[in-house]
């Protein structure tokens, strides 16, 4: 990570992107930054490691910003690096903090104790939730429940083996909005190759979905795109186009 990226690390953890609440939707970006306040000195971590997806998920906050455009949707993005602490995890998943992350390791994490991860909750985790709580609350006071969809990113290839999918949908026991999505993106005319739990399973308890859509019963979805596909701003802004068209109607459907 540059000393350029250090400087532009936003004072609060969370990034707010207003918009209408009684709209139907709040989107949220879990991994949207690669930044690390300078306290924290990078992690001990390499400069070359934060522009890989172990740091954040490439492209994923593009998408979501111009979603929320398209749509005068709500959205949270976080403003901190997955390295530091991981929001779409439980609270006691064990990799919630990584110590070793695809073949790197992350010196800053290596010896942290209880106390530690307590701090890094209180700074950088619940404040996300939190924000999550408040945007949920607007909407309902709003007289609109919202779909919660969550904007992800994934590599090409893992540990050498190429993934064939150019999106996937990733949902736990409610498909009220996953299971059309799907169905349109495979509709699609451009005949895209699109994972139902895939590359990821959905059911992942304690992340950000499970805390706050299924466990009030909202119609929700989390949507990974191939990061070679979003990797620029045109790439971003097509996928946002696609996805907003499919978006509006499935939204006000479920």
């Amino acid at each position: 990570m540059t000393a350029a990226t250090s400087a532009r690390h936003p004072p609060q953890p969370v990034e707010t992107i207003p918009g209408d609440p009684a709209c139907g939707l709040l989107l949220l970006c879990d991994h949207a930054s690669n930044a690390v306040p300078p306290d924290l000195d990078h992690l001990g971590v390499a400069a070359p490691h934060f522009e890989r997806h172990i740091a954040y998920d490439i492209g994923a906050a593009a998408v979501t910003r111009a979603l929320a455009r398209r749509l005068g949707a709500p959205a949270l993005l976080t403003t901190f690096s997955r390295l530091i602490i991981d929001p779409n995890r439980g609270r006691t998943d064990p990799t919630l903090v990584m110590r070793l992350s695809d073949g790197a390791v992350v010196p800053g994490n290596a010896r942290i104790g209880p106390e530690g991860v307590a701090e890094r909750l209180a700074r950088f985790y619940d404040p996300y939730d939190r924000a999550i709580d408040e945007a949920v609350a607007a909407a309902f006071a709003a007289g609109a429940p919202p779909a919660i969809v969550t904007v992800h990113s994934f590599t090409p290839a893992w540990r050498g083996v190429a993934r064939p999918w150019h999106v996937g949908i990733l949902w736990d026991r409610d498909d009220r909005l996953a299971g059309p999505l799907i169905a349109a993106l495979r509709a699609d005319p451009a005949r895209f190759t699109v994972g139902d739990n895939q590359p990821y399973g959905g059911g992942l308890p304690g992340d950000t979905i499970d805390r706050h859509a299924m466990a009030r019963g909202l119609p929700n979805a989390l949507i990974e795109i191939r990061q070679d596909l979003i990797g620029d701003e045109a790439g971003a802004e097509d996928w946002a186009a696609r996805f907003s068209a499919l978006l509006g109607p499935l939204v006000a459907r479920a």
